[in-house]
Parts: structure tokens; sequence; C-alpha cells
């Protein structure tokens, strides 16, 4: 079987301490299942991330961006 491969990595992305921002990356096959993490902790859905995935599409939106999210 083929592996899975970036076609797009993540680009870094600036965002005001309160506001959102949008990380997007895109895969080398659909519909593979994408994990995010910051350093080496696994990010859960909440009212802080919402994981969004759209063909070979994965987004990450981090809602009310602190200095900590960097």
């Amino acid at each position: 079987e083929t592996p899975v491969l970036f076609k797009q990595e993540l680009q870094n992305e600036e965002a005001k301490e309160g506001k959102q921002v949008r990380l997007t990356c895109e895969l080398s096959k659909p519909g593979t299942p994408v994990k995010w993490m910051k350093g080496d902790t696994f990010l859960h859905a909440s009212e802080k991330y919402e994981f969004k995935q759209h063909g070979t599409v994965a987004e990450l939106i981090i809602r009310d961006v602190k200095s900590v999210d960097a």
C-alpha cells in the first residue's frame, strides 16, 4: 500500500490574541485520519479546538488564541 504523504505541509500562521486561527495541511490520500498535536500532547475537539477534513485537506481551527498556543 502506498504511504500517505503531505502534499502541503503546515505553514506558520499569525493571529491576534482572542481571535481564531486556521491551520491546514494536504495529504496524498483522501480520508486519511489525522491526529493533531502540540509538542507531545494530542489535541482533542473542544470549544477551543475544531477539526475538519474534506477529502485530502485537514484543518485545525484554534479559537480564542493565546500566546501559549504558539
